[in-house]
């Protein structure tokens, strides 16, 4: 199902709901939300940090692992 039919089922669905269940409905939507970006975020972290090792792991920064 393409994202914009399943859109549209979402609404349908959500038309027959209550406000408070549909509130509840939305606010779960916007933690997947959320919960997805968040991923991305960690993705992206984990990508970069093969990078980043040579400036973070270093004998000068060494005083600066404990604190």
């Amino acid at each position: 199902m393409s994202n914009t039919a399943l859109a549209q089922k979402i609404y349908q669905v959500a038309q027959a709901l209550p406000d408070a269940q549909a509130t509840e409905a939305l606010d779960f939507i916007y933690f997947l939300r959320s919960r997805q970006e968040l991923t991305e975020h960690r993705d992206l972290q984990a990508a970069q940090q093969p990078a980043m090792n040579h400036v973070w792991d270093n004998d000068a920064d060494e005083a600066w692992n404990h604190v």
